[in-house]
Formats: C-alpha cells, sequence, structure tokens
C-alpha cells in the first residue's frame, strides 16, 4: 500500500483508559502531534485487556519479569537489523482500525498489514512515530478544548462524497441487505455520473 508520508498526520499516544463503550475492554486515547494544550483532535480505538496492559506497562516504564509478546518482536527486530519506521492507521471499516507497519533492513522496505493495537505497543517500545490518513481522522477523531468549547462538525453529506467512497458505502448496504439504502445511493451515483458527463 503506497502512502505518501507528507499527506499523512502524525498521532502522539496519550494513554489508555476504560472503554464506556464495551465492558471488559479499554479505550487507548491518540491525539493529533501538532496539538496544542488547549485543543486538539483525538482519537479514541478500543483494545483489549492484553493490549492495553503491554501499552500501559510502556507508556508507565514498568519493565516487566519475563518480555511480553511486543518485547519479543522488538527484539526479534534488533537482532535481524530491522528497523520499525513508522505506523500508518490507515483503515477504519466496520468499526475495526487497520494499521500497516513500514520495515526496512537497510536495503528492503516492506508494509506489514497489523492489528493497530499491536502496532502501536510496538512502535512505541522502538520510538517509531505514527501516523495516520486524513480520511480516517475526518471519519474516527473529536475535537477536543481545554474551555469546553466544541465546533461543531458540519454533517457530510452524501451528494458531496466521491463516487469512488459513494460506491463503497452502496456495497456495505448491499452485503447488510439494507437495499433502501443502497439504492438511494445508487441514485446519488446516476445524478454526480450524469452531471460529469453533461
Amino acid at each position: 500500500m503506497t502512502m505518501n508520508k507528507d499527506e499523512l498526520i502524525e498521532l502522539k499516544v496519550l494513554g489508555i483508559t476504560r472503554s464506556e463503550v464495551q465492558p471488559g475492554a479499554y479505550a487507548l486515547l491518540l491525539e493529533n502531534a501538532d496539538s496544542t494544550p488547549d485543543e486538539a483532535r483525538r482519537i479514541p480505538i478500543v483494545v483489549g485487556a492484553a493490549e492495553a496492559q503491554s501499552i500501559a506497562v510502556n507508556l508507565e516504564q514498568v519493565v516487566p519479569s519475563r518480555p511480553l509478546t511486543h518485547d519479543l518482536f522488538v527484539s526479534m527486530f534488533h537482532v535481524y537489523g530491522i528497523e520499525l519506521q513508522r505506523v500508518t492507521i490507515y483503515s477504519f471499516k466496520d468499526g475495526v482500525f487497520a494499521a500497516m507497519l513500514r520495515v526496512s533492513n537497510g536495503s528492503v522496505e516492506v508494509d506489514i498489514d497489523s492489528r493497530t493495537s499491536d502496532a502501536i505497543a510496538i512502535a512505541l517500545r522502538t520510538g517509531a512515530p505514527i501516523y495516520t490518513t486524513k480520511e480516517v481522522m475526518d471519519h474516527t477523531s473529536y475535537e477536543w478544548r481545554r474551555d469546553g468549547n466544541y465546533k461543531p462538525q458540519p454533517p457530510v453529506r452524501l451528494e458531496d462524497l466521491p463516487v469512488e467512497k459513494l460506491e463503497r458505502r452502496m456495497q456495505h448496504y448491499v452485503d447488510k441487505e439494507q437495499y433502501e439504502k443502497a439504492a438511494l445511493i445508487q441514485k446519488i451515483i446516476a445524478s454526480k455520473t450524469n452531471s460529469a458527463q453533461d
């Protein structure tokens, strides 16, 4: 997957909290790296207890008695001369984030698909930067302001979405057998396509 680094948004890890959405799960909180003490864009990611523990151990600089799984990955990277160059959270689909590890052995660069929680746990241990795309940021983040005066986000109209996104959304509704919604999007696609041809 080719992603131009200049088009990515760098993130930083704020911490782990208990998830208010899923009992027994935790929320990993990220925010844009260029945030200010007074405002930021934040992305909450639900993670399991084991992943939350691994991330929290690193954030709190606790040294476990035996290496955790993510410590083992980092040790293997060092042994074989592999560098984690960056982590990119590149997708959010059906409520699930997807991430990519960009690794290099000095001569070859490879992207490896990963669970987002695993990718971040490894990035924290190696000091590698964490990025996301503008699309993921726009769809999953919320605005945090110290003074509590949040700027409401304007709703995204279907008519304003590009045809490619509309087609993906229509297919999603077809897969979910929500045919009325799919038919509505199909009409919008037809209207945009006809307008482009005029």
